[in-house]
């Protein structure tokens, strides 16, 4: 197979960078084979099919995801002076997001298959893992077919599910208050079945440590969801531990 054929002289195209706008002229080659060109230098600087640069696309995903696109854009031309549109905010912020919720799913099917890596370190006295539940307003689109809180009447919210891990190995002056150990609070949330968040919730507790956790502390208000969380899950929780936890409320 004869290797692409570089066409004499650079092509360039505009990219906005983290610095500001800028001109990246890159050598052009067409395949000999199927002639079909391509742009080597646009695959190794990550801006393929696109005018914008990884540096700018995250900070397009941070302040996408942390306020409304439009206040997004305003932060990104206030604080860095870049101007972008503010749907190029909102693409860009649910397309990395969509790429962060693949890797996700991915570990969670290694967690379900045993195939997650020992997390090594010393014991862990206590590890927390609670969790709870509150309704987030949604587009009509979301509530299509879901029974409201009063019959006969839509949904208007979602339950978006929520919990955190985290460790204590300290106690305060007055016995019987812990001390949560700084830094030690990673934060999970999503959208789905009791089921599905289980598995997402018990992974993030895997890498906090809970193979090597002495007591392990489910929390939760005694919502059905929760309770259900570990009754359901219990096949895979049995797996890493003698017994589930149990729930303390």
């Amino acid at each position: 197979m004869r290797p692409p054929r570089a066409i004499p002289g650079l092509r360039s195209k505009p990219v906005l960078t983290v610095v500001g706008p800028a001109q990246v002229s890159r050598p052009y080659y067409r395949c000999a084979q199927c002639h079909q060109g391509q742009f080597p230098a646009d695959v190794e600087l990550d801006i393929v099919d696109t005018e914008v640069s990884p540096g700018v696309r995250r900070m397009m995903a941070v302040v996408g995801s942390a306020a409304p696109f439009d206040r997004g854009r305003e932060q990104l031309e206030a604080l860095a002076g870049l101007e972008v549109t503010t749907k190029a905010v909102e693409r860009t912020a649910e397309a990395i997001g969509a790429d962060v919720a693949r890797g996700e799913q991915c570990q969670i099917q290694r967690a379900v298959q045993l195939d997650l890596p020992v997390i090594l370190g010393d014991p862990v006295r206590i590890l927390y893992v609670p969790m709870d539940g509150t309704g987030v307003p949604v587009v009509k689109k979301e509530t299509l077919g879901r029974q409201g809180k009063t019959d006969g009447l839509p949904a208007h919210t979602r339950e978006a599910k929520l919990g955190c891990v985290f460790t204590q190995t300290t106690w305060g002056e007055k016995k019987g208050y812990a001390i949560r150990d700084p830094d030690s609070t990673p934060y999970v949330g999503a959208i789905e079945t009791a089921e599905q968040f289980g598995k997402r919730i018990y992974l993030e507790a895997w890498n906090r440590g809970w193979n090597r956790a002495q007591k392990k502390v489910v929390m939760g208000d005694g919502a059905e969801w929760i309770c259900s969380t570990r009754e359901k899950s219990n096949n895979w929780w049995r797996r890493f531990a003698p017994s589930p936890p149990p729930i303390s409320k």
